[in-house]
């Protein structure tokens, strides 16, 4: 029974991406329909608000068995209930959270192009990966960089030559160096590497999405923009660098036992990656984008409206974010 269970939501899992698509385009012609009129928009976006609250919920069984992350998939299962919600909400005939859903699918926007576009992804990745061994070698540690491990030589570093690269990956559309190859002192290998969620294009969608959703003037939102999206992108960086060495070097080998049997490790070396990137890394991620969040409203506080709604809804409470961050919510323009 709870090996079908588990197949059930792992068969979830795997329609996550089409439910994403469709949702992306009904959030687009109900913004696109909110233009004209918004009673005429209202049925539509309570739709996608439903479609956007199965994507989230057929993400809950990969974010914590898949990926390992237990941040990932508690976000999850608060965001499926939350999205039928403001489904609730909006169906109620309440002039409320339409900001907020209007950024959803400009976040989609933001983020879709990289997803849909090999060569922007690989760009994006390649650029990442530059920039990550970059600081990597200005803190002292150099690992080779490789497109592809090949199979028969895991087991001792002795295949390794820098100068003779297999740049090609058998099968596969993309082939490009973003694979960086540590060596244990057992004589074996560990590979870290950089994928399009290691690029920091996640976090700057929520933010552009949210900031160019708002009315307010394009000079204050291209300020907050060109603030937030450098920082994201070099804290990016560090977070990979970090997470790069501390695996590589097994630095963030803690609680080993517990945490092989806690997230069903299937060996050791995996246990200073889950501390690196799944505890300690997405934790600052999440601390990090709030710090990130109180420099954008101090430029555009009209972000707060979509986010204090949010808010009231988990809380049943009017809040004033404003207040709490000493935000002025009509800030002379400049």
């Amino acid at each position: 029974m709870l090996g079908q269970v588990e197949a059930v939501f792992a068969a979830l899992g795997g329609i996550a991406r089409p439910i994403g698509w469709v949702t992306l385009v009904v959030f687009l012609a109900a913004v696109a329909l909110d233009t004209r009129n918004r009673e005429t928009a209202r049925p539509v976006f309570v739709v996608a608000w439903v479609c956007f609250g199965a994507f989230w919920f057929a993400l809950i069984y990969p974010f914590f068995v898949t990926d390992q992350s237990v941040i990932r998939g508690v976000g999850a299962v608060v965001a499926a209930p939350l999205s039928v919600a403001v489904a609730r909400v909006i169906y109620s005939g309440q002039d409320r959270l339409f900001t907020l859903s209007r950024a959803i699918p400009l976040m989609g926007l933001f983020y879709v192009p990289f997803l849909a576009s090999q060569t922007l992804k690989e760009r994006l990745v390649l650029l990442v990966t530059h920039h990550t061994r970059w600081t990597m070698n200005l803190i002292g540690y150099d690992p080779p960089l490789v497109t592809k491990l090949p199979e028969a030589a895991s087991a001792a570093p002795s295949w390794f030559d820098p100068a003779r690269l297999d740049r090609t990956i058998s099968g596969k559309e993309l082939a490009f160096e973003n694979t960086f190859v540590f060596f244990t002192d057992a004589g074996g290998t560990i590979t870290y590497t950089i994928i399009l969620a290691c690029t920091g294009i996640g976090s700057m969608a929520v933010i552009g999405g949210l900031v160019l959703a708002v009315r307010a003037p394009p000079r204050r939102k291209l300020r907050a923009l060109g603030l937030a999206l450098p920082i994201i992108y070099v804290l990016n960086i560090f977070r990979n660098v970090f997470i790069g060495i501390s695996f590589g070097h097994q630095y963030a080998h803690f609680f080993p036992d517990a945490t092989v049997t806690l997230f069903a490790l299937e060996t050791p070396l995996r246990v200073s990656y889950i501390w690196a990137d799944r505890i300690m890394a997405q934790s600052a991620s999440v601390i990090a984008m709030i710090a990130i969040f109180w420099l954008v409203v101090h430029e555009v506080p009209e972000v707060l409206e979509p986010v204090e709604e949010v808010l009231y809804l988990l809380f049943d409470e009017e809040l004033d974010l404003a207040e709490a961050l000493n935000v002025d919510r009509e800030p002379s323009e400049k």
